[in-house]
């Protein structure tokens, strides 16, 4: 996808975002700085982003690839703006009828009346012979 005559590129990106750089031929997977470096354009070459938190807001963080000819002479300029989704699964681990984010049993199970955790019930039977 890099523009005609491009031979390196760099990667700017946002404070939320991880990006990192997977050169052929490299075992090693380098975490790209926020800018500053750049990359020789070979194929093979593979970005990859992360984030570790959700986002505030939508589109709230981005990462920009720039483009350069011979001699550094910027070319052009691809981006993509992130949005993080957090993803929990939440659970009434003291069974008392509220669901809490941060309850410290939700690691452990115990049985009984008494007890916490969840409690998971698995359709076991057959629904088709």
């Amino acid at each position: 996808a890099a523009p005609a005559g491009a031979v390196s590129f760099g990667v700017k990106h946002t404070e939320g975002v991880s990006v990192e750089v997977a050169c052929r031929g490299q075992a090693e997977v380098r975490p790209a700085p926020s800018s500053g470096t750049r990359w020789p354009l070979d194929e093979g070459t593979v970005l990859m982003f992360s984030m570790s938190r959700a986002s505030t807001e939508v589109n709230d963080n981005k990462v920009t690839v720039s483009f350069y000819a011979e001699g550094g002479q910027p070319i052009n300029q691809a981006g993509v703006f992130l949005t993080g989704i957090g993803i929990s699964l939440d659970v009434d681990t003291d069974r008392d009828g509220v669901v809490e984010k941060n309850n410290p049993n939700k690691a452990s199970w115990t049985w009984g009346p008494e007890g916490h955790g969840a409690i998971l019930l698995v359709s076991c039977d057959k629904e088709r012979p």
